[in-house]
């Protein structure tokens, strides 16, 4: 054994008055590296007939600190950490854009689902109510829900349904169409809507506003009331992979509508997504930056992969552009290629207001349509399980302890509310967790919620600037179609990978899940092809009925569920066991050896000032003050560390 004086990284004296102190060398093997931390102690006898306070050395091998900095998940700013102000703005863009193209997709899906494919002023009001509601509903999230780094973006789980019963009434828009109007006075041919439009989408959109309002109410009540871990005990991935996989599959006829007028550019944008995201995807890209430390320097960061839809999209819409400039795409508005003309919409650019403020109740009374709201609700349990499994995720990746029951319950009622607001302000659509802003955290290494305090406020300017929501309206349409493909590919790739945990193996499993499948596809085709075959003599019961039928997940997952709680399975065949995890969350854990941080991230924003009022014990979406020092009640027993059903952050994000 060799004797040298030890190499100190780092001395944190926890008590002021033992700097006086002087310590011996310290017997090292090997000449290893050790760290000083100091427990004080005491000691009888001192010169003033007083104990004395004396230090307790610890000696921490260095490479036990760097063990420290990977358990953190090596995160360079941890989820309550304050980011300097010019990084806070660049981490919060970077974020703000990876999801930006999903909320334009889905914005889009919606016009056409009110037969407003064609106006292109009503699509930038809907783009702008959707931006201002994902940054609302996303800043409500990290302040007031689960309070977990999280992105709250429009999710097309509530428009599939939308799009599959309006296939039912393929005549709805024939009035809303543009035609050829001759002008006398310019003695030019001019494209006019007929008279009538305006009203026949304003109605369409305000039966979606009560239908999703209701909708959002129920998805609040099973949050604030604490009933997901009852949805948890019926509800697994034999269940939740044919209903969310049929939402993929009946995106396919709105996928084509958009890459029909160009399917060389379609197939192009696809393209260089994959390249970037897939084949070049652990190559990473050198970057020229500047710092007063290090002066001129290169970084490596994969840039190109998680901006991979965005660059695509760039790429696309440039080459339109140049196609465009050249003269390659027809000026008459009938041609098929003349929406892939780059100013075969600017017109919206110039017709929109600078400012633009959503609120409820913008397009009218508020309506109800039954046919929705079912199609709703059946999206509001998916959109909830998907929702937890992003909770968990984030957790696992910010390296904190999986959530609790209060934070998870408070997350879900935070999504309900703002789901209900959204209908109000008439977006179409909910919002849900997006995991690709997840992944995201994982290869930027910055989980801080005040980034994405930061990211809410981007997208409520977005949101306000009307003429940010025109710019982005006037994608030519076979880009779009291109990153439609992706997204979409990635969606469904994603909700098939959740059959990991689910025995393949067994002919219960293989015969639930293909029955659903084909039942979710066979209906919904029935109704579609053949004109009146629900008669009971009633119009609006033979309509809504319809409706129900036409919905492929209802059908496909109703089956689901009632096959796999009926037919004898154990959990670990069915999926289920590998979703839980053992109940062992403490609430006084603050800062356990395993996490960077500890519960106290799911606290209520001001839980200091009334964490000792009685009330909190019947709230199930408030921590408890009872169970202060004690075990406190998590839905891991239930759920566990349930994978994401979101697309990865490779492709940005698909919700």
């Amino acid at each position: 054994m060799s004797t040298e004086r030890g190499i100190y990284d780092k001395v944190e004296d926890a008590d002021g008055d033992l700097l006086d102190y002087t310590y011996p060398d310290i017997q090292i093997n090997n000449g290893e590296k050790r760290k000083l931390s100091f427990e004080s102690s005491t000691k009888s006898g001192g010169d003033d007939g007083d104990d004395d306070v004396l230090p307790a050395i610890t000696i921490t091998s260095v490479d036990d600190l760097s063990k420290n900095v990977e358990k953190d998940g090596g995160l360079i700013y941890k989820i309550t950490d304050p980011v300097p102000i010019h990084l806070n703005i660049f981490f919060a863009l970077q974020q703000a854009l990876l999801s930006l193209s999903t909320s334009l997709a889905v914005s889009l899906l919606v016009a056409q689902v009110v037969c407003a494919e064609d106006n292109e002023d009503f699509k930038a009001k809907l783009l702008s109510s959707t931006l201002f509601m994902n940054g609302i509903t996303t800043l409500l999230m990290v302040t007031l829900g689960i309070r977990l780094p999280l992105y709250q973006g429009a999710t097309p789980d509530y428009v599939a349904p939308l799009l599959a019963m309006a296939e039912l009434d393929k005549d709805r828009c024939n009035n809303t169409r543009l035609i050829s109007v001759f002008n006398n006075s310019t003695n030019m041919t001019e494209l006019v809507f007929p008279e009538g439009t305006d009203e026949i989408i304003l109605q369409a959109v305000q039966g979606l506003q009560g239908s999703l309002l209701a909708a959002g109410a129920i998805h609040l009540l099973i949050g604030a009331t604490g009933l997901v871990g009852v949805l948890l005990r019926f509800i697994g991935p034999v269940t939740i992979v044919p209903t969310i996989l049929l939402i993929g599959i009946y995106m396919v006829k709105s996928i084509t509508k958009f890459a029909q007028f160009h399917w060389g550019i379609s197939l192009m944008t696809c393209a260089i997504a994959i390249i970037l995201s897939l084949y070049l995807g652990k190559r990473e890209m050198p970057i020229p930056v500047y710092t007063r430390k290090k002066q001129c320097h290169v970084i490596r960061y994969p840039l190109h992969q998680v901006f991979a839809i965005l660059i695509a999209l760039a790429v696309g819409w440039l080459l339109c552009g140049i196609l465009t400039a050249a003269g390659v795409f027809s000026t008459d508005r009938a041609s098929k290629d003349y929406y892939s003309r780059t100013d075969a919409r600017t017109d919206v650019i110039s017709r929109a207001s600078w400012f633009y403020f959503p609120y409820p109740g913008q397009f009218g009374k508020i309506g109800f349509n039954i046919s929705a709201f079912v199609g709703f609700f059946v999206a509001t349990i998916v959109s909830i399980l998907d929702s937890i499994g992003d909770y968990y995720a984030c957790a696992a990746t910010c390296n904190v302890p999986p959530p609790p029951a209060q934070g998870v319950n408070r997350g879900i009622a935070i999504e309900g509310f703002c789901s209900a607001l959204s209908g109000a302000v008439g977006c179409g659509h909910a919002t849900t967790t997006y995991g690709g802003n997840i992944g995201a955290i994982g290869l930027t290494r910055v989980g801080s919620r005040w980034v994405f305090i930061t990211v809410a406020l981007i997208y409520i300017v977005f949101g306000v600037i009307g003429k940010v929501s025109a710019v982005f309206i006037t994608i030519p349409y076979p880009v779009l179609g291109g990153v439609l493909i992706v997204m979409f590919g990635v969606f469904n790739g994603v909700v098939l990978s959740n059959l990991k945990s689910v025995d393949l193996s067994s002919t219960r499993n293989l015969a639930i899940i293909g029955t659903s499948l084909l039942v979710g596809l066979m209906i919904p085709h029935w109704v579609e092809e053949y004109d009146n075959v629900i008669d009971t003599g009633n119009k609006e019961a033979d309509d809504i009925i319809t409706m129900i039928l036409g919905n492929p997940n209802l059908a496909g997952g109703v089956l689901a569920c009632f096959l796999d709680n009926t037919i004898p399975g154990t959990r670990e065949e069915r999926g289920i066991a590998a979703w839980e995890t053992p109940d062992d969350t403490s609430a006084s854990a603050t800062t356990g050896s395993d996490y960077s941080e500890g519960y106290e991230v799911y606290n209520p924003i001001f839980y200091d000032r009334y964490k000792n009022s009685k009330i909190l014990r019947f709230l199930p979406f408030m921590p408890n003050p009872l169970h202060h020092g004690s075990k406190e009640r998590s839905l891991s027993h239930d759920f566990g560390r349930r994978r994401s059903l979101s697309g990865s952050a490779i492709l940005s994000s698909t919700r």
